[in-house]
């Protein structure tokens, strides 16, 4: 059995319930139920449509995400997220490199490495190294004036702590910056390369080894083996190619508001819904959200 879910973005819930009946019925489906009024339904289907990704097309030009995945086992017993564009709606290197004068430069390198076009600690490794010299008090200020949380994060991880799962923040970014979003957010744990300081100044180098890709795939295993959780039980969410293990590796791999080429390459895409969505993916319903 598999269960299709429909979203559309909570900032303008508009999904029309024609629409959800149109595909039920195209599907030969089960009965729809209604997550959230206007913002997510979903319903039941026995076998997964041969033309799921052409109908996938025709509902993006109308705002909605739609997911078809098997019901069985999707309500997941922990969460492996990225930080950068994922639990937060920035790139933290990119906001020192404002402040460092240099922000063009590194936001493109930035977005080629996310892309999956660069080397990923090689281009860690370039991005930190014209940060040299920058006051090691830019990060707090960073923090404090231009770092946002990504909507729906908070009832996304207390909703699923409330239900016994855990939460793991691994990022490619910056340990300064997980520490402060893990503990806003409620993470379990989180890790993340180190900035290297000396007399109060960035260095220009970050501590080896770089955690990157393979990193994270390593943390999936690490966490999951420790508490005694089957890979199939984790809900990986990312953004960046440096993501793409981590997400093939889960039981369910989000690509949410993900570059184009790290969404082709995986079967869950959210490019409207925030959040939020992995709980609907997960079979919550809006009225079981915990507040966090």
């Amino acid at each position: 059995m598999y269960v299709v879910t429909l979203l559309t973005a909570p900032s303008r819930p508009d999904l029309d319930p024609a629409l959800v009946e149109s595909l039920r019925n195209a599907w030969g489906g089960g009965d729809a139920q209604w997550l959230s009024p206007d913002e997510a339904a979903e319903f039941p289907l026995a076998e997964r449509p041969a033309n799921r990704w052409q109908v996938w097309e025709d509902v993006q030009r109308l705002g909605v995400d739609l997911v078809v995945q098997p019901a069985a086992g999707r309500r997941k017993a922990m969460l492996l997220a990225d930080m950068d564009s994922t639990m937060i709606q920035q790139e933290c290197i990119d906001e020192l490199a404002e402040v460092a004068g240099v922000g063009a430069h590194v936001r493109h390198i930035t977005a080629r490495a996310m892309n999956g076009e660069l080397d990923f600690e090689g281009a860690l490794r370039e991005r930190v190294c014209l940060l040299k010299g920058l006051d090691a008090g830019v990060i707090d200020r960073v923090l404090a004036e231009r770092i946002t949380l990504m909507p729906g994060g908070r009832e996304l991880i207390s909703t699923m702590r409330a239900h016994g799962g855990y939460a793991a923040l691994v990022s490619g970014g910056f340990t300064a910056f997980t520490q402060a979003v893990a503990k806003k957010l409620g993470f379990d744990e989180n890790r993340a390369n180190t900035l290297l300081i000396e007399d109060g100044r960035l260095t220009g180098k970050v501590a080896e080894p770089i955690l990157g890709r393979q990193a994270k795939v390593d943390a999936l295993a690490d966490i999951s083996e420790r508490l005694g959780l089957a890979e199939a039980e984790v809900m990986a969410v990312g953004d960046g190619a440096n993501d793409l293990g981590m997400l093939h590796r889960a039981g369910s791999g989000v690509a949410l508001h993900a570059k184009p080429s790290v969404a082709a390459e995986c079967d869950i895409r959210i490019n409207f819904g925030d959040l939020t969505a992995l709980l609907y993916l997960q079979g919550y319903a809006r009225d079981e959200f915990a507040s966090g």
